[in-house]
């Protein structure tokens, strides 16, 4: 059997099928259905169990969650990046990986898990070394106070232990993660209801629009979580991104080549995000090559043009 965390949200939604396209359906899936409508994310695809998040931590702090487990993709998180509940995005993010962590550790099990560039927060060096770590939200800092956890176990560990520290993920089934789905569904919403596409003017010495991220197509970084999980045993906290800087205004450019419609408009910088905001991010893949994943990223056009294709069917 196959564990899955997070499995009705995005990126686990998104695993579970490229892993029943890989002829897997003995799966797990643990989340939280209190938002009902995420059942759609599971609706179309083949699994052998699902556990609520709160019964399967339950069953791993009383020691009673015992089954013949290949290996765990843990996404499950709150990934809210303007969280303000502290005590909620810790328990989720850190106490929750702990708890699964020290599970897989104990059974030999190979656990990758999703860290996020939000540790990088300030910093415009991504490369996974404490250095380089200044997060600018409490969701950043739980995902970082888990990673130093994870540093900590590192040389003792017997089975793989990954860390996938993911940049700017898009791809379809993400409709349901409101204002925190990504740019590329924001701007698509907007371009379908009203024809324009709002992105923020100038800031951080960056022009209107031009703004850049790392942004990485769903696809890419299930395969470097799979790769991990399924190959020789790989021990590290790397990052999933393309390595390659693209602007907002590439993004909206591309759908509204895509559409056949639209223009862009520029607002100004809302001043509740002033100083909480990643104007510039970019994968460093060094680590990453070194460690053997060495498949190239789709490329943003190409990578739109997979999701709208999907979306469309």
């Amino acid at each position: 059997m196959l564990i899955v965390t997070g499995g009705a949200g995005f990126i686990g939604s998104n695993t579970v099928k490229e892993l029943n396209r890989r002829g897997r359906t003995d799966i797990l899936v643990v989340d939280n259905l209190e938002r009902a409508e995420k059942f759609r994310n599971l609706a179309d695809l083949t699994i052998q169990d699902y556990l609520d998040k709160r019964d399967f931590r339950a069953r791993l702090d009383a020691g009673t969650f015992d089954l013949k487990v290949d290996f765990i993709l843990h996404n499950g998180a709150c990934s809210d990046t303007m969280g303000t509940d502290g005590r909620y995005m810790l328990e989720n993010n850190f106490g929750d990986s702990k708890a699964l962590l020290n599970y897989a550790l104990s059974k030999g099990i190979p656990f990758v898990y999703a860290s996020s560039a939000a540790t990088y927060g300030a910093s415009r060096a991504f490369v996974p070394e404490p250095a380089n770590e200044r997060p600018l939200n409490v969701y950043g800092y739980s995902k970082l106070l888990f990673d130093q956890h994870v540093r900590t176990l590192l040389p003792h560990a017997a089975s793989p232990v990954v860390g996938l520290r993911y940049f700017n993920v898009y791809g379809p089934r993400e409709q349901h993660k409101g204002r925190m789905m990504s740019v590329l569904h924001q701007l698509l919403r907007q371009l379908r209801e009203t024809g324009v596409c709002r992105l923020f003017d100038g800031t951080d010495g960056f022009g209107p629009g031009g703004q850049v991220r790392d942004f990485v197509h769903v696809g890419d970084v299930i395969d470097i979580g799979l790769a991990f999980a399924t190959g020789p045993l790989v021990k590290g906290i790397f990052n999933a991104g393309t390595g390659k800087a693209r602007s907002f205004n590439a993004i909206a450019e591309t759908l509204i080549r895509h559409l056949g419609q639209g223009r862009i408009e520029y607002i100004p910088f809302p001043r509740e995000l002033e100083g909480k905001y990643q104007s510039f991010t970019q994968a460093d893949l060094t680590t990453l090559r070194q460690a053997g994943y060495t498949r190239p990223m789709t490329e943003l056009e190409e990578g739109i043009r997979l999701t709208l294709e999907e979306l469309e069917a």
